[in-house]
């Protein structure tokens, strides 16, 4: 069965449309959105036992569609690392126009430092003039260390 969602009032807003890391994002001429390799976790070789700090290199990509929402809004992306500890946030502000559709973004060219293996969360955070702070995604990002370790040479 088809939905007619022209009789689906939309009566609020802002709605989040996606939010995930990717390798690489386009803006075309016509303004429209490529992205290229999504990616939710990261493998990382080191030589030691406890993992190095490694700076993984991505893009976060948050889009919203105002809905009836109209004004400013901020988005507040606070990293979780995966022994809880919430690191410093940064705050993005957005501008919803006066059109249902009309969408606002955030993508965010990063270089993460990595201290530790396993789940970070990005919690992402909207508030406005009219809105009360509230969370309303968060994204993870896997990384998985693996030690390398020096083969045993063969006698030959």
């Amino acid at each position: 069965m088809l939905y007619d969602v022209s009789a689906m009032p939309i009566t609020g807003g802002p709605y989040l449309t996606a939010a995930f890391f990717c390798d690489k994002v386009l803006r075309e001429q016509d303004g429209v959105l490529s992205t290229i390799r999504i990616v939710d976790r990261w493998n990382v070789n080191g030589p030691t036992e406890e993992m190095p700090t490694t700076i993984l290199q991505t893009n976060l990509v948050i889009l919203l569609k105002a809905g009836v929402y109209r004004g400013n809004t901020q988005v507040t992306i606070t990293p979780i690392t995966p022994s809880n500890n919430r690191l410093q946030p940064v705050v993005f502000p957005l501008m919803f126009e006066d059109i249902d559709e009309k969408g606002a973004g955030v993508i965010l060219p990063m270089a993460f430092p990595a201290q530790e293996s396993g789940v970070y969360w990005f919690e992402i955070t909207l508030a406005g003039q009219a809105l009360q702070p509230r969370v309303i995604t968060a994204i993870p990002m896997r990384v998985a260390y693996l030690q390398m370790v020096n083969p045993i040479p063969q006698p030959s």
